[in-house]
């Protein structure tokens, strides 16, 4: 067993830059070597986020969205923010009605994934969404979002989709097939 690190010691924090939806700040640290250094993470206002995996029959529910850092669409989840004091298991029914037009009458937490931790201190929450029924909600989208069913038995052929590489979609599909598998597993 691994003797614990000593966590640095944060001598001070300032915000260097905000926007409605971010803040970055400046943090200087001191480890306990003795060596010293200026980080800046990037903070979000508050909000955690989720991701939802769809499914229906014999398929995965993505979607077709513009992505404005790469300034191309991404073939991804549905995914959204949850919102103050909303319970993470109904904003993602939320968000799958948004988006996709579906509810779900069995959500299942898969697990609560970080990005880039070193330098962005925000959660996404992944959820299988299952037993979908219909039911569409107005969101807050500036155009339809495409939807695209995928067939389940090749789940892992979205590995080669060039337009499927989004670090938290490959994760989220890594996560559902581990946990479909257990399943089938479990009911033989």
């Amino acid at each position: 067993m691994s003797k614990a690190q000593q966590k640095p010691k944060i001598l001070n924090v300032k915000t260097v830059a905000s926007s409605r939806m971010f803040r970055i700040q400046s943090v200087d640290l001191t480890f306990s070597n003795g060596e010293s250094r200026v980080y800046e993470r990037l903070l979000p206002e508050g909000r955690q986020a989720v991701m939802i995996v769809p499914v229906i029959n014999d398929d995965i529910l993505l979607i077709r969205e513009y992505a404005v850092a790469i300034e191309d669409y991404e073939l991804g989840f549905p995914k959204g923010l949850v919102e103050q004091d909303e319970d993470i298991l109904v904003a993602a029914n939320r968000e799958l009605m948004e988006e996709i037009g579906y509810g779900a009458r069995k959500l299942t937490v898969l697990s609560q994934l970080t990005l880039a931790p070193s330098y962005f201190a925000s959660t996404m929450t992944i959820v299988l969404a299952e037993d979908l029924y219909i039911n569409k909600l107005e969101g807050d989208e500036p155009e339809p979002l495409t939807l695209v069913a995928w067939p389940q038995e090749k789940m892992m052929e979205l590995l080669a989709d060039p337009d499927f590489n989004e670090a938290r979609n490959v994760s989220a599909l890594f996560l559902t097939r581990e946990h479909l598998n257990q399943r089938a597993g479990s009911e033989l």
